[in-house]
């Protein structure tokens, strides 16, 4: 089990909670404050810099409107469209090693 905070699946969770932010209309420091955070520290949430846990994670659902299962589906979707297109790209030989 890859436990880096950079792997796609990772990736994939902090690149929704970047959209959904933007799609409630809140900058950075605009979810900072309302988590009674530094935006510092939820820019580093965003880039990836600092791992999330899934109290934090249900807290900054919850503002941006969503319950943590509701985001938790969300991202599903994601991880399993991006498996879909994975898997299509590998059998068809594009793996991208190809050497010209």
């Amino acid at each position: 089990m890859e436990k880096s905070i950079h792997g796609d699946e990772y990736l994939t969770v902090i690149s929704l909670l970047k959209e959904l932010r933007k799609a409630a209309g809140f900058t950075q420091v605009q979810m900072s404050e309302l988590l009674n955070q530094t935006q510092s520290l939820y820019s580093k949430y965003e880039r990836g810099e600092v791992r999330l846990d899934i109290i934090q994670l249900r807290i900054i659902a919850a503002k941006l409107g969503l319950t943590l299962t509701e985001f938790s589906e969300m991202l599903e979707q994601r991880l399993k469209t991006a498996a879909r297109r994975e898997s299509r790209r590998t059998s068809r030989g594009g793996g991208g090693n190809h050497r010209h």
